[in-house]
């Protein structure tokens, strides 16, 4: 997803202007939106300075990025989504009273440091399957390619956290009924630890055909052993058929995806795709199919911070609150 590769920028096919104006303006209604709630008394808290600041570098790097010609990208990468961070946390102050960054700033700065090294593995299986690549990576010395990119990896648990629990204040997730009830009893834990192994197998044997499984394999490992080392997982939520977490992680990713996808468009260096089915009906460099492939990522990012939290002795911490109040 972060790689750079050589593209000709030129070459690639332009949106319409409608196009771009409607999406634009369909996903800042739903940034800025405020839909009361009765349930809320503190959503009358004060947009905070740095929901601000946020904005501020939003509105900075992204003319930057899609103005300037030549290499760009590499460092407004990180300023451009730290501002989507701070923004998206000052939303949900707004709305809920309390965020990610002013419940801890200690640990708002541990979803950054946690952030880099879990998308590395990720990297570490594309070198398997190479659906993504880096276009302009070559301009680059080996040094300057891993701290670019790492800098630039740092923002992904944030914003997709941030961005969960900006949908989980929504009424219409807190009203959503109960569903399928998927528990934690050993019979099943166990069932998706081995389909996680198998998972990744058939992802490493052959991976032109189960590419797909890097989304889903993680997950089905690490959530059994959070379950059985006793931290937090969604397990806990879907065992009662509560599946607002999961939904609430589902809308927040596709909304980051949205802007990850659309602010490299014009990005360079940028990423781009390629898989051996289902590359059809992009939007931006994105195949449609590619899409549903956050939904267990986020779930998957979900796993391994809780993971990371119990290794210091975090295992009941409700710091990440993807659970309607």
């Amino acid at each position: 997803m972060w790689a750079w590769v050589t593209i000709d920028q030129t070459s690639a096919e332009t949106p319409s202007a409608g196009f771009w104006c409607i999406l634009f303006t369909v996903y800042t209604w739903a940034m800025t939106t405020n839909i009361k709630s009765k349930n809320i008394e503190k959503e009358n808290s004060k947009f905070p300075f740095h929901g601000w600041l946020g904005f501020s570098l939003i509105i900075l790097f992204w003319i930057l990025n899609w103005t300037l010609t030549g290499p760009r990208t590499h460092w407004g990468f990180f300023p451009l989504w730290l501002g989507y961070c701070l923004a998206i946390d000052g939303l949900v102050f707004r709305r809920t009273g309390t965020s990610l960054l002013t419940r801890s700033r200690r640990k708002y700065i541990g979803l950054f440091l946690v952030s880099a090294p879990v998308w590395w593995i990720f990297e570490l299986l594309n070198l398997r399957t190479q659906n993504w690549t880096y276009i302009g990576a070559e301009i680059f010395t080996p040094l300057q390619y891993v701290f670019w990119t790492t800098l630039s990896f740092t923002t992904v648990i944030p914003a997709v956290f941030g961005s969960a629990e900006f949908f989980a204040s929504f009424d219409f997730v807190k009203r959503l009924r109960r569903g399928l009830v998927l528990g934690t009893d050993k019979r099943t834990t166990a069932s998706f630890f081995a389909l996680g192994w198998v998972m990744l197998i058939l992802l490493l044997i052959w991976p032109k055909i189960f590419f797909g499984f890097i989304w889903l394999s993680l997950y089905f490992i690490l959530e059994p052993i959070n379950i059985w080392l006793g931290n937090r997982s969604l397990a806990q939520w879907t065992a009662k058929g509560d599946w607002r977490p999961v939904i609430s992680l589902w809308l927040g990713v596709l909304l980051t995806a949205f802007f990850w996808e659309m602010w490299n468009y014009y990005s360079y260096p940028k990423w781009d795709y390629h898989v051996a089915w289902g590359d059809w009906l992009h939007i931006f460099e994105m195949p449609l199919l590619g899409y549903g492939g956050y939904l267990p990522f986020a779930l998957e990012l979900n796993a391994v911070y809780h993971l990371v939290s119990g290794l210091f002795r975090a295992q009941t911490s409700d710091y990440v609150r993807v659970v309607p109040e």
